[in-house]
């Protein structure tokens, strides 16, 4: 087995590139380390079905302040293992919020993450948010990235979006589609398009685009759905509002101000987790990270330094 970490100076650097771990269920994740420093950020991607690569320039971005950033695609993403997903025991086993929290935890533990920062986006700010709340004792801080505390919330706000982009004419072609799952026609994607290129990815960037389609569908497909402004899969219904004020670690909450995410809810969740902080990026969509760079690390770089200095503030937003 690859030993994982170094010893020096009577703590534990965490090995350099790219690692492959074996899990207790037998199957494979690709996991990525860069960066040196004292400060753990561990991060977790969206999707769900989604992948690593807009963490990939975090550990550069990060450099001046010294943080150590590890990555890595969740179980039916990318580089990771696939199960064969249409069978049903795997669904079963796999495809459920349990998993995929006790996946991190997993992850953390056979890196020997201890004290740590995690980050999510999108449905990794679900499993940032339910890992808090299950495993809290190992968390330094963490930051929820263009994602709500329900899921509810989230669809009324894409609905209306929706309503505010596209005529009464395109928005019943547009729902006669998803009543008929036809979610494959022409004029229908077109419409998707523009909601993408206004709301997800404003900044369309050609560092991660591929020849071939990236995202693990079917984890995609059974917990949101065929798009992001649609929700028919299995998370439909999550809803934490109850429980965030229990999350008592300092918390980073970070929206684009062009965003799926309600910024209504971002600033509800900020006034009730009890040591939080609201950053919103301008000309950011849901992937704020890249179509504002600069500001998103201005944003994520003070808010380490403040809880590194024990100068962590709530946010008055």
């Amino acid at each position: 087995m690859i030993e994982l970490l170094l010893k020096k100076s009577g703590g534990y650097l965490m090995k350099q590139g790219t690692t492959i771990l074996t899990l207790e269920n037998g199957y494979h994740l690709w996991t990525h380390t860069e960066g040196q420093g004292n400060i753990k950020l561990l991060c977790l991607h969206g999707g769900p079905g989604g992948n690593h690569e807009y963490y990939e320039n975090f550990a550069s971005k990060l450099a001046n302040i010294g943080v150590q950033v590890t990555m890595y695609d969740q179980l039916g993403s990318w580089y990771s293992d696939q199960p064969d997903f249409s069978l049903q025991e795997n669904i079963d086993k796999f495809l459920n919020m349990d998993y995929f929290i006790d996946e991190v935890e997993e992850v953390r533990t056979k890196l020997g993450l201890e004290n740590f920062y995690l980050i999510g986006q999108s449905w990794g700010g679900i499993l940032t948010q339910e890992y808090a709340l299950k495993y809290p004792e190992h968390l330094k801080g963490i930051i929820i990235s263009s994602m709500t505390d329900n899921i509810d919330e989230y669809v009324t706000n894409i609905n209306k979006i929706r309503e505010k982009e596209f005529s009464d004419d395109d928005l019943t072609f547009m729902k006669k589609c998803e009543s008929e799952n036809d979610y494959v026609n022409k004029r229908y994607q077109s419409l998707i398009d523009k909601l993408n290129q206004g709301y997800v990815d404003r900044k369309q960037p050609p560092a991660i685009s591929h020849l071939t389609e990236t995202m693990a569908t079917p984890v995609y497909n059974y917990f949101q759905g065929d798009n992001e402004f649609v929700v028919t899969g299995k998370m439909k219904g999550w809803d934490r509002r109850n429980d965030i004020h229990k999350l008592q670690m300092p918390t980073l909450i970070t929206y684009g101000e062009h965003e799926t995410m309600p910024l209504t809810t971002a600033k509800r969740m900020a006034a009730t987790i009890p040591n939080a902080r609201l950053e919103t990026t301008p000309n950011g969509g849901h992937h704020h990270m890249i179509d504002n760079a600069p500001v998103y690390f201005k944003h994520l770089e003070q808010f380490l330094i403040d809880v590194e200095n024990h100068t962590f503030p709530k946010s008055k937003n």
